[in-house]
C-alpha cells in the first residue's frame, strides 16, 4: 500500500495537517461507515483541494466550505435516483459491496470507495465517467490508485495533459 509519503513526494509537501479525529468521527458516525485509512491520512493532510485543475479531495471538517459530508450527501441523493443508479455497478451506500462517493473531477468523472464485504477485504476504487455509462473498479487501494493517478497513469482520470510539469494542487477556500 502507498503512504503519505509516496503522495507528499508525489504532489509535495501538504500544509493543512489536520489532526483533530472529530470531523472523522462525526461524519463516519452519520454515515454507518469507517473510511479506510489512506483516505483519512491523505485528506488530513492536504484538506480541501483541487489536484491538477482536475481532482477535487475534500475534508469532512463541517467550517470548511467545501466540506466531504456535504459532498457525500448530495452524491448519494443524485446516485440513488432510478435514472442515475443503473450507471453505476452496486448501489450507492455504506452496506458491503455498495459504493461511497469520495471524491469528483473537473472532467465529470466521480470517485467512489467500495465498501468491503468483510473485514478482511480492503477498500477499492470505482470510477464512473459522468458523460457516459462507463464505470471501472480499480483492484487498488485509495492510497494505491491516488500515487497511480499522479504519475499520469491512466485510471480513468489521467493527470499526463492535466499537469505536464508534474502534479499540482490549490487549496479550497
Amino acid at each position: 500500500m502507498a503512504t503519505l509519503a509516496e503522495v507528499r513526494a508525489l504532489l509535495g509537501e501538504s500544509r493543512f495537517n489536520w489532526s483533530d479525529p472529530a470531523p472523522w468521527i462525526e461524519l463516519e458516525r452519520e454515515l454507518g461507515v469507517e473510511f479506510p485509512v489512506d483516505f483519512h491520512e491523505v485528506v488530513d493532510a492536504y484538506g480541501s483541494v483541487l489536484i491538477n485543475n482536475q481532482l477535487y479531495l475534500k475534508h469532512p471538517a463541517r467550517h470548511l466550505l467545501h466540506d466531504l459530508g456535504t459532498m457525500i450527501g448530495r452524491d448519494l441523493e443524485l446516485w440513488r435516483e432510478e435514472d442515475m443508479a443503473e450507471f453505476l455497478p452496486s448501489p450507492v451506500g455504506a452496506n458491503p459491496g455498495e459504493l461511497m462517493p469520495v471524491a469528483t473531477a473537473t472532467t465529470g468523472e466521480a470517485v467512489f470507495l467500495r465498501v468491503p464485504d468483510d473485514s478482511s477485504s480492503s477498500w477499492r476504487v470505482v470510477v464512473q465517467e459522468f458523460d457516459s455509462p462507463a464505470w471501472t473498479l480499480y483492484e487498488m487501494t485509495f492510497g494505491e490508485w491516488l500515487p497511480a493517478y499522479l504519475k499520469g497513469r491512466d485510471v480513468t482520470l489521467c493527470a499526463r495533459d492535466r499537469a505536464p510539469d508534474g502534479p499540482y494542487y490549490e487549496p479550497l477556500p
